[in-house]
């Protein structure tokens, strides 16, 4: 499993070093606009908009749901 937080702080640090807003990315990416706010309530991502998300950053979801320190994605 992995830990909730580290992947709100993680997408959080994506968007400041990206110099977008959590909302914009949400909604580009098409993750869905509550599911950042659904994980900051303690409820896990599909599958699905993990990928969107880690995509969205060129990341991979390890990294993103904090199973990796590393954010690269394997090739």
């Amino acid at each position: 499993m992995y830990d909730l937080q580290i992947a709100a702080t993680r997408i959080k640090q994506l968007c400041v070093k990206h110099n977008i807003s959590i909302n914009k990315m949400l909604t580009e990416s098409g993750a869905g606009a509550r599911t950042y706010h659904n994980i900051m309530a303690g409820s896990h991502p599909s599958t699905d908009k993990a990928s969107k998300i880690a995509d969205y950053f060129n990341v991979s979801v390890d990294y993103l749901l904090g199973r990796t320190n590393n954010p690269d994605i394997n090739k």
